[in-house]
């Protein structure tokens, strides 16, 4: 699928975006790793990319997100498109946290940039990054090793991630479902309910709706194929919808919001998760020293 040259993005933001970006660094940084070997070592046989993902261009990247450019541009870009700045942003959804995670999981992690920050919020916690696009990973990976941070990263579907029942405290996805269907982002937080322990919580950061809905010129700023489904669903509905409790957003500088839901404690057939021992098959497959698990 062709870049779209009419977008607002491609007209106008894009030229003043690249002024401000130095390009041969990111085309001396793309030259300098193997990208086909690398995301082979994240690439997962029983990972099934699905249609809506791999079919759509995300960011006028064509593409989307499975190829080498889409992981070296995407820092340099979104740095400059989530106002007032991207790391205050991201920080709203780590002040939102209000469990104290032993272990957490952040859906859609792309480059890992909310993952390095949750992690260095929490460095007692064990932490994984999953993501769709192996290339992603990459370079998530590289921006952890950079920073000193340990960091499991996985090559998976938000919608079915394949881990264990009940085994975290806080899920997250940053900038993940306006990216989304709509029933995906419900499918998505009916695997967060399940994969969280009794009492956790999971944390939604993304474009706030009723300002997507009240001035729709924001919808045409981006190559963004489902930005007006998401404008015209409610993250809170769907939340209540998958069972959390508690539900309830906050506006980050308005064109933003984190939604919070806490799973409820159940009358019978609790699970309760102990992190003093570790079920070494809850995380098959992540050959990760971190959990017991040697590669």
């Amino acid at each position: 699928m062709a870049v779209r040259q009419d977008t607002i993005w491609e007209r106008f933001l894009s030229p003043v975006v690249r002024l401000l970006i130095d390009e041969d660094g990111l085309r001396r940084y793309a030259d300098s790793i193997n990208w086909e070997k690398e995301s082979d070592r994240y690439r997962r046989d029983d990972v099934i990319i699905p249609s809506y993902y791999s079919n759509q261009n995300f960011h006028g990247i064509a593409g989307g997100y499975l190829n080498s450019d889409a992981a070296v541009t995407y820092d340099p870009v979104t740095q400059y498109v989530l106002p007032p700045n991207e790391g205050i942003v991201r920080q709203a959804l780590v002040d939102a946290v209000q469990v104290k995670p032993r272990r957490i999981l952040d859906l859609g992690c792309g480059t890992g940039s909310t993952t390095l920050m949750l992690k260095q919020a929490f460095p007692e916690a064990e932490v994984i990054g999953l993501d769709l696009s192996p290339y992603m990973l990459v370079r998530a990976e590289d921006k952890a090793r950079n920073a000193g941070l340990e960091i499991v990263w996985r090559h998976g579907n938000a919608e079915k991630t394949g881990l264990r029942d009940a085994t975290f405290d806080l899920v997250t996805a940053s900038l993940l479902f306006h990216e989304t269907p709509d029933a995906v982002s419900l499918a998505i937080l009916r695997e967060s309910f399940r994969l969280l322990v009794t009492g956790g919580q999971v944390l939604i950061l993304d474009g706030n709706q009723k300002t997507l809905r009240q001035l729709e010129w924001l919808n045409d700023v981006f190559e963004e194929p489902y930005i007006r489904e998401y404008a015209a669903s409610s993250t809170e509905a769907n939340m209540g919808a998958a069972g959390f409790e508690a539900v309830r957003s906050q506006d980050v500088w308005w064109i933003n919001q984190v939604t919070s839901g806490i799973k409820p404690i159940a009358t019978e057939n609790v699970r309760h998760y102990t992190p003093t021992s570790v079920d070494n098959n809850d995380l098959e497959g992540l050959g990760s020293p971190a959990f017991g698990i040697m590669a």
